[in-house]
């Protein structure tokens, strides 16, 4: 079409350049589109039929080398200032750029994916003679354990790379390859296998509620005394959100108000400190106390404190006084950042220095660090004896949303022996946070809030294992191709419809043949792996490193009534009740699982839930909480 365009200086180059190109792209088309139909064949756990596909990937792999050499040649011959049709030259320096972005994704794709010890390298000590004496075999998983933990430890610093080099980002950065390295060290899967196995787990619980009969439905009715203050606590929950989602600072302000956010809270970005910001303390204000003024509804003069200084272990929060409800509040923020998810995933046990008379005073690592930060902030800078010498009659109240909500309960509990009347609201809580005895005892002042199915209050390290060893289990016993499941349960995420009865362990099996793993498991699991058992002793089981951690105080409940829809969420109605921490042991699948623990979605259903209980919309006696639970 464009020959005539290239008879110009340089033009034969370009031209050779387009030819070129087009026979190398056919001959990728042609790889890829022989790499997609042997990908086809098979099951996830039966990869004989795929016996090919290794020849393939290194052809592809051997491909890209005269791709790269020529999209070098095509960036110098750009770079000469050829004089030919603006069109052509536009067309073929968008060939080039495409070329890199290309090459460039897919070299940072298998930098972070590639795994160079393999699927099945690491065999247990507690395999046995069949392997090595158990000396050398100790020796040798040991090895490969700080292997697999440095890789680990490259991915996530490449993956980090512009958070910093202090002690404390150094330390979270060990935590978290441990922890995906022990998680990921007896399997081999890949993330297409892990998401074909989360599509089987959702379509199975919903297989499972479906022909559950109502009275098999597993309800924990609270007593009477606990109804009772509900209608109160959860009016409480729905004052304090507002504080917690204030926490967060503009970012959730503009998302909660997409069209008139900016217009209410510009002028604070653009022009100067005033002298009624510098009556509050603080931090790193830019554009978050107009965004904090407008969600609280509170004045300026209000404010005690607001920093939003943000690093690894050290969370941003603000104290305030709240004259509507008499407290002094503080705020702590959930997740925002990179620095914050370093915190969440810093997910060993370690043991609190505590007077409260409890034995074992053991939570989360990241969490209790990040409220150590925030403890030493209000007390040792006289934060809340500035407060309290304001208003020395009010009382304190600490809340927060997701990782904000699991500071805010340890928080509270290392407050608690210098502020007796202490109360603590946790919105959303991660469920790996405090020891059973610290569970026990933050019931009598700390209150959390869970919507629907999300996934957060669900999720532990232990709960973790567990989910794993179901995928496992689910992916063993399905055997259609895995482009089969995930086409399936895209349809049947986006538009619903009948879940594919595919066969589970359910079927015809007892729990005791859970115990060991299936001959098709096998495949997707290391030699001699222990992690399976019920009884192993898998590291991410392990009772010193990894003990079972629970969620903080009493649990109230917002579970959808109904279904409202996939994504529709106008005509939802929620209903709340009093929940045991058992109803949160093990984590649902939905496509709801995430956007439940947004913090607009919960105050939207906080304030569905506390109209219509104003309105003596009353819940029915049943609850529906662990129909869906594999």
């Amino acid at each position: 079409m464009h020959r005539g365009k290239l008879d110009c200086a340089g033009g034969v180059l370009l031209s050779s350049y387009l030819i070129v190109l087009i026979v190398l792209l056919a001959v990728i088309i042609c790889t890829v589109s022989a790499i997609v139909c042997v990908s086809m064949k098979g099951t996830i756990c039966n990869p004989g039929p795929r016996k090919s596909m290794s020849k393939l990937l290194y052809i592809r792999l051997a491909l890209f080398l005269p791709e790269m050499v020529w999209a070098s040649l095509g960036a110098a011959w750009i770079a000469d200032d050829v004089q030919c049709d603006k069109t052509v030259v536009n067309g073929i320096i968008a060939t080039v750029v495409i070329s890199w972005i290309i090459i460039i994704s897919t070299v940072v794709t298998i930098i972070v994916v590639f795994d160079p010890l393999g699927g099945k390298m690491a065999p247990y000590p507690s395999a046995g003679p069949n392997h090595l004496d158990s000396h050398e075999s100790s020796q040798l998983f040991s090895g490969l354990k700080t292997a697999a933990t440095s890789v680990w430890e490259t991915r996530i610093k490449f993956l980090c790379c512009c958070v910093g080099n202090d002690d404390h980002t150094r330390v979270a950065f060990s935590s978290t390859a441990e922890l995906f390295s022990t998680y990921f060290s007896d399997t081999d899967l890949v993330p297409s296998d892990i998401a074909a196995g989360l599509t089987l787990l959702h379509q199975q619980q919903d297989n499972i509620r479906n022909g559950q009969e109502p009275d098999e439905v597993i309800s924990h009715s609270p007593g009477p005394p606990q109804e009772a203050d509900l209608d109160a606590e959860l009016a409480n929950c729905h004052h304090y959100m507002q504080f917690a989602a204030a926490a967060y600072g503009w970012p959730l302000y503009i998302y909660r108000n997409p069209f008139t956010g900016l217009c209410k809270i510009g002028g604070d970005c653009c022009r100067n400190r005033t002298t009624e910001y510098d009556l509050v303390g603080g931090d790193q204000l830019h554009c978050h106390f107009g965004s904090i003024l407008h969600t609280t509804g509170l004045q300026y003069r209000d404010f005690i404190h607001i920093s939003f200084h943000d690093k690894v272990y050290e969370l941003p929060f603000l104290v305030a006084l709240d004259h509507r409800k008499e407290s002094v509040v503080v705020a702590v923020r959930g997740t925002m950042s990179l620095q914050d998810i370093l915190t969440d995933l810093s997910a060993e046990s370690e043991t609190l220095s505590l007077e409260c008379g409890v034995q074992d005073c053991s939570a989360h690592k990241g969490i209790s660090q990040a409220a150590r930060y925030v403890y030493q902030r209000l007390v040792n800078d006289g934060i809340l004896s500035q407060a309290f010498s304001i208003a020395p009659e009010y009382q304190l109240v600490v809340v927060g949303h997701s990782l904000g909500a699991g500071a805010a309960a340890v928080l509270a509990i290392m407050l608690r022996n210098s502020y007796p009347q202490v109360r603590c609201y946790a919105f959303s809580p991660p469920r790996g946070l405090l020891s059973k005895s610290l569970y026990e005892y933050s019931k009598n002042f700390i209150v959390s809030l869970v919507l629907g199915k999300d996934v957060i209050p669900r999720l532990s390290v232990t709960n973790l294992e567990d989910l794993k060893k179901r995928i496992l289990r689910v992916i063993a016993h399905c055997n259609k191709p895995k482009y089969k499941i995930l086409l399936h349960g895209c349809w049947y995420e986006l538009f619903g419809g009948s879940p594919d009865n595919s066969p589970t362990e359910l079927d015809g099996g007892t729990q005791g043949d859970l115990t060991q793993p299936l001959l098709g498991e096998q495949s997707l699991l290391t030699h001699g792996s222990p992690t399976y058992s019920f009884s192993s002793d898998s590291p991410l089981e392990s009772p010193t490193k990894y003990p079972p951690l629970y969620p903080p105080g009493r649990i109230i409940h917002l579970e959808e009534e109904g279904t409202s829809g996939r994504f529709c969420r106008a005509a939802a109605q929620y209903c709340a009740r009093w929940s045991h921490e058992s109803q949160f042991s093990k984590i649902l699948i939905g496509p709801k699982m995430l956007t439940d623990h947004m913090p607009d979605v919960l105050m939207k259903a906080l304030d569905s839930v506390v109209a219509d209980r104003a309105a003596f919309v009353l819940c029915p006696a049943g609850g529906s909480s662990n129909v869906d639970v594999v």
